[in-house]
């Protein structure tokens, strides 16, 4: 089988020097045997067809290709010292790229204590969404406990069109070549060359106690809003402090294309997300009224995405997928950061000899000028942030300050429920 890759998983291949990884990683306290492990990533490359197949390039153009001789996923043990060391293991793999022959599209750290361990998912970002990672995990630790345990495979789509709902009617030929006319018209005017990427990145993550999630989540409630919209309000006024005319007010969503394509389930490989950028008022009001907005317009946006159009309108870009690549790392952009909210993690707690302990949200090195970025997720009734960005970009000892004003915000806001 061989197939070009979609609009959006192109993206996020860049190119074949440069690696944009995705890291998740689980803390377990308790033992399992290697080989259970071993077994356990081997069932989970026989079902996902992508982690059986090799990116090669073809007429200046990504495909995947299914290699029948492939290699097993690869394990990497490391001695177990701290929890920090999954930090300093993802920096690692951030920078490793997929590119030999016959090394599958996936990697395993294994951070080996006595009674306690780390395991690392490594993904190319191509191949993967937050639900996919998660997925993933989940189906790992299952095999881990349960050998027998049994996973259907699928096929793989060939094109983006076998996605397509049966009563989907495909936009116009010369609709679909009037948007590529003015895609190539609107990169005619911006930068597109991008300076050399400094890999400069760093992740600072931080959780909420349990007592002050349960706290937040009801505050939430309280005020008629979403955690997601929250946490992007708080995001954006923190912005707004501490850097002034620099801070945009805008936040950008991805989507879980799932809700919208039947044809991709919850246990299927994919890396495409849609966007929704959500922008605050210019006016002068708190924290909880910008949230509704911000939920009030997610909502909107999301009743409103036509995500079949979107998959099919988006491959004739193919032309312009260099310019769009270069454009992401040649522009500052018009938002303050990327927020991924994977919610309450779908991942089982408690196995036969082994606990997760707890979950740490997933962490990537975006190659891009803008490396602003947020992962929140829930798991074992406690939120879970992963901050990112590039040191060329915002400092990492500015990235500590809006960690702190925003715990600042999150713990004031959680004492004021307490008290009243």
């Amino acid at each position: 089988m061989k197939r070009k890759l979609i609009l959006g998983e192109r993206i996020m291949y860049v190119d074949p020097a440069t690696p944009l990884n995705c890291v998740f990683t689980a803390k377990i306290l308790g033992e399992f045997e290697a080989q259970d492990l071993r077994l356990a990533l081997d069932q989970i490359q026989k079902k996902h067809p992508l982690l059986r197949m090799n990116i090669e390039m073809i007429n200046k153009t990504p495909y995947f290709v299914l290699n029948e001789a492939i290699d097993q996923i690869p394990i990497r043990e490391v001695d177990f010292q701290s929890d920090q060391d999954w930090l300093r293991e993802s920096k690692t793999e951030w920078y490793k790229l997929f590119n030999q022959s016959n090394k599958p599209l996936a990697r395993l750290v294994w951070i080996k204590g006595h009674l306690e361990s780390n395991l690392m998912l490594v993904l190319p970002h191509c191949i993967c969404d937050g639900t996919s990672i998660v997925n993933l995990m989940q189906e790992m630790l299952t095999l881990i406990d349960n050998p027998n345990h049994e996973l259907s495979p699928y096929r793989s789509f060939s094109l983006v069109s076998e996605l397509l709902p049966d009563n989907y009617l495909p936009s116009h030929y010369i609709k679909r070549k009037t948007f590529a006319a003015l895609g190539r018209l609107f990169f005619l005017f911006k930068p597109t060359s991008g300076k050399r990427w400094s890999q400069s990145n760093y992740a600072i993550n931080w959780k909420l106690s349990k007592t002050e999630t349960h706290s937040f989540l009801t505050k939430c409630k309280a005020e008629k809003t979403s955690v997601h919209a929250a946490i992007c309000a708080i995001f954006i006024a923190v912005f707004k402090v501490l850097k002034n005319d620099q801070a945009h007010g805008k936040v950008i969503c991805p989507v879980d294309i799932r809700r919208f394509i039947p044809g991709i389930k919850a246990d299927t490989m994919f890396a495409f997300a849609p966007i929704a950028e959500l922008k605050v008022s210019e006016k002068e009001v708190n924290i909880w009224q910008n949230a509704r907005a911000i939920k009030t317009d997610l909502d909107r946006k999301i009743s409103e995405m036509n995500v079949p159009r979107l998959l099919q309108m988006s491959e004739t870009f193919h032309p312009l997928a260099d310019k769009m690549i270069g454009f992401l790392r040649s522009t500052n952009g018009s938002h303050d950061i990327t927020l991924s909210n994977m919610g309450l993690l779908n991942v089982k707690q408690h196995y036969k000899t082994f606990s997760v302990e707890t979950i740490y949200s997933p962490t990537v090195a975006f190659p891009w000028k803008n490396a602003n970025t947020l992962v929140v997720s829930t798991f074992n009734n406690q939120l879970d942030f992963s901050l990112m960005s590039d040191e060329s970009f915002l400092r990492e000892f500015d990235a500590m300050l809006i960690k702190a004003k925003v715990m600042d915000l999150m713990t004031a806001h959680i004492n004021a429920l307490a008290s009243a």
